[in-house]
């Protein structure tokens, strides 16, 4: 396993302990599957952001893109 993917199963079997088993998507706010979920920086590293876990969050493989893509746009 990636270190990337052992941060990402870490950081979403801490939200799921701590909500119960719902790990809410950062992005659009309901629940992710393990199996779909991904790491969203929270602050981009593009704006000066880092990869550290307080600046993760989980989120649908799909939201994650979709906000880099508006992002993207936007710039």
């Amino acid at each position: 396993m990636s270190r990337l993917a052992s941060t990402r199963l870490k950081i979403y079997r801490t939200v799921a302990r701590q909500l119960h088993g719902l790990v809410p998507c950062w992005v659009c706010g309901l629940h992710v599957p393990p199996e779909a979920s991904t790491l969203e920086h929270i602050r981009p590293l593009s704006e000066g952001g880092n990869s550290h876990q307080d600046n993760l969050a989980i989120s649908h493989a799909a939201c994650n893109q979709q906000r880099h893509a508006v992002q993207a746009r936007a710039a």
